[in-house]
């Protein structure tokens, strides 16, 4: 599946759930929960949690929560990027020129 039709996919799925009719100014609360979860996430796999009342994970769970969370993010992304109308792959092209132009070799 390529960026364009995941994000298609991504619209249909939130609209269908009446998830993508929240503003964006709550959206951005939305993604801001859940770029706290992929550092809690983060923070497990490299510091671990230290804490007696959460059982122990493996390193394969570890990965499979942060995937998981950064998917949340992702998703709450391309919500937004689709509530403007702008495509991920014009974001992609600008930020890489804004990166050379910023950074040349």
């Amino acid at each position: 599946m390529d960026i364009h039709q995941y994000q298609l996919f991504i619209s249909n799925f939130y609209k269908k759930r009446n998830w993508y009719q929240y503003d964006s100014f709550i959206r951005t609360n939305f993604l801001t929960e859940e770029v706290g979860e992929v550092c809690r996430a983060i923070r497990t796999i490299e510091i671990g949690r230290d804490r007696p009342d959460e059982e122990k994970i493996t390193h394969k769970k570890k990965m499979d929560n942060l995937i998981e969370e950064l998917g949340d993010v992702l998703d709450n992304l391309f919500i937004l990027a689709d509530k403007y109308d702008i495509s991920l792959e014009d974001i992609m092209i600008n930020h890489k020129k804004k990166l050379e132009n910023r950074y040349p070799e």
